[in-house]
């Protein structure tokens, strides 16, 4: 039971492989480079600890200084809405990644329309409210799928949690689970609204949270809109932003057509066993873990010893997938996977705040052999030119195409308060499926979030 226990905290620190906490270093202090005591491992490709450096962004627009509500204002629910608790289940991923030409998807995805588009705010907007959000329905929806990415800018509307409903219902988006709802990784801000909480633990504010989709092997959600209620009191916090089409074109062709040919497998888990065990004893603890903790996970994971070089370490792994995949409406080819993110000679060199036990790593699935750094950081190279490091401030809104553009989070000081709801396909409903809400799930969300909330706000991994 105690290895069991220890598998599904491991699992709940990182297989979110989509959320984590970081603050841009770009914000309101100056960039900082700081050399940690980092293990000499053979996954790090160097003898020294390597450098941690806070990464860059393409754009970075500035603050605004808008005012906002205090928490017992905008954590007010309409109570006349009907409660959304039993949304729908995060729908299954749309693969579409066979027979891809990588020289020809580069040439289209370079053609596509800059990434994300800012809808700013006027007084006459802002006087209608809601009621503008439903006349300009349409056009809205048509500029999410041609740029993958709207910031709603400057709205009062969404500046509360019944005004950040009253917009997503007048787009008339309809509200899912997250793909990870049961690992714990975030917990609801408003069940009754469909309204989860961002990454804003105190104790993980020093995580930088690199881009993903909020996706699995397995499951993806269509949509996001992403609110800002605080942005951090003390500096940082800019949600990043990144055009996946704008990723794949920029990536060197070479790298881009191996990481292609190769697939690539992400391990979510690390669970250090005792080398010296007997085999038959890590083959049980193997097991138990398998069936114990894995089935609670709605993710296909594989259980392998030492993917990594790392003696008695156990670690979970998804299954292979393409690192690129075509738009499930569009057909334009897309970088969609969470490499940026879960790529350990990555996290290994920027601001990390995920202990040992969580953190991921990307191989490439023919030899599970871990990323070389070479195409580690041609993947960074590419993705960071990319970014848009977001001045979200209190009301403002990004709607995301979750094919189309990945996200992020900077590390941040003080308190912050973001939030955000998912949303599945709300036009075809073969593609959304009929899964509602597994109530059994639930409980083992609160009980991971009551854990992650026991630990202190200056929180520090020992990555040694």
């Amino acid at each position: 039971m105690k290895v069991a226990s220890a598998a599904l905290l491991s699992l709940t620190l990182s297989a979110g492989s989509s959320h984590a906490f970081t603050s841009l270093a770009h914000s309101n202090a100056a960039r900082a480079t700081t050399r940690l005591a980092v293990a000499t491992d053979p996954n790090t490709d160097t003898a020294t600890p390597p450098i941690r450096t806070a990464p860059d962004a393409g754009y970075i627009p500035d603050w605004e200084d808008r005012p906002g509500l205090t928490p017992e204002e905008f954590m007010q629910s309409d109570m006349s809405k009907p409660d959304l608790s039993g949304m729908w289940e995060c729908p299954l991923t749309r693969w579409d990644s066979d027979g891809i030409d990588i020289k020809k998807a580069q040439r289209e995805a370079a053609r596509m329309p800059k990434c994300p588009k800012e809808l700013r705010a006027t007084a006459a907007m802002n006087t209608k409210g809601a009621q503008y959000f439903a006349e300009n329905k349409d056009k809205i929806r048509a500029d999410l799928l041609k740029h993958g990415a709207v910031w709603l800018r400057g709205f009062d509307l969404m500046k509360d949690v019944k005004g950040h409903r009253a917009m997503y219902e007048a787009l008339g988006l309809d509200p899912c689970l997250d793909p990870l709802h049961s690992s714990g990784l975030r917990k609801f801000s408003s069940e009754r609204d469909a309204l989860y909480e961002e990454v804003n633990k105190p104790s993980l504010r020093g995580h930088y949270i690199g881009l993903h989709c909020e996706s699995t092997a397995k499951r993806t959600a269509a949509y996001a809109a992403f609110v800002c209620f605080q942005k951090a009191t003390e500096g940082g916090g800019r949600f990043l932003v990144a055009d996946g089409c704008a990723i794949l074109a920029e990536l060197d062709t070479e790298v881009l057509q191996r990481l292609y040919d190769r697939k690539i497998r992400i391990s979510v888990s690390n669970l250090d066993i005792p080398p010296s065990l007997p085999g038959f004893v890590k083959e049980g603890i193997k097991g138990v873990v398998d069936a114990a903790v894995a089935p609670k996970f709605d993710m296909d994971l594989e259980m392998i010893y030492e993917s990594d070089g790392k003696p008695g370490r156990l670690q979970a792994v998804e299954t292979s997938e393409a690192p690129i995949n075509r738009h499930p409406v569009t057909g334009v080819p897309i970088w969609f996977n969470n490499a940026h993110n879960h790529a350990r000679k990555l996290r290994d060199r920027r601001p990390c705040g995920v202990p040992e036990v969580g953190m991921t790593e990307v191989f490439y699935a023919d030899t599970m052999e871990p990323l070389s750094l070479e195409d580690c950081n041609e993947i960074k190279r590419a993705s960071e030119k990319h970014i848009t490091a977001l001045s979200m401030e209190p009301g403002d809104v990004l709607l995301v195409d979750n094919y189309r553009a990945l996200h992020g989070r900077d590390v941040f000081q003080g308190d912050r308060y973001h939030a955000v709801s998912w949303f599945t396909w709300d036009d075809n409903e073969e593609w959304r499926g009929d899964e509602r809400r597994l109530v059994e799930k639930n409980g083992l969300n609160k009980a991971i979030n009551s854990m992650m909330d026991w630990l202190p706000k200056d929180f520090e991994s020992n990555q040694s």
